[in-house]
């Protein structure tokens, strides 16, 4: 498979009808839980970006990967026995429906997790040039 997409939409493109629905379906749900998040291919794979990597989402033979980072995943630890995960990746199987209400919830942790890094890395700096 071609790991040089141009975009979202090119990457959708390349799956069978029914991963493609799944891949939209992630991507509809990243877009509403941030709005204000921009789209970007990185590390090959669909990503947003929102003061700082937000999250990122592949398909994969058998699973969509989901990739909120660790904060994401210790956040909602207990929301995720049912599904594989590790350190910062979630796997969602092919055969069953997307948790959107898990995602959802993940994505909005993830935005405000960013946002206050940024923020504090904002005063910080304001902080040191006052002195």
């Amino acid at each position: 498979m071609n790991n040089t997409f141009k975009n979202i939409d090119e990457y959708i493109s390349h799956y069978t009808p029914d991963v493609r629905k799944l891949l939209t379906d992630m991507r509809d749900m990243v877009c509403s839980a941030a709005p204000e998040a921009e789209e970007c291919i990185s590390y090959g794979m669909p990503a947003y970006r929102s003061h700082g990597m937000l999250v990122y989402f592949a398909a994969y033979e058998r699973h969509i990967g989901f990739y909120p980072g660790a904060g994401g995943i210790a956040q909602f630890k207990d929301e995720l026995d049912e599904f594989k995960h590790g350190k910062g990746s979630i796997q969602f199987p092919l055969n069953k429906p997307l948790p959107s209400k898990l995602i959802t919830k993940i994505v909005k942790f993830r935005a405000r997790q960013n946002k206050e890094k940024h923020t504090e890395k904002i005063r910080y700096r304001t902080s040191r040039h006052i002195q």
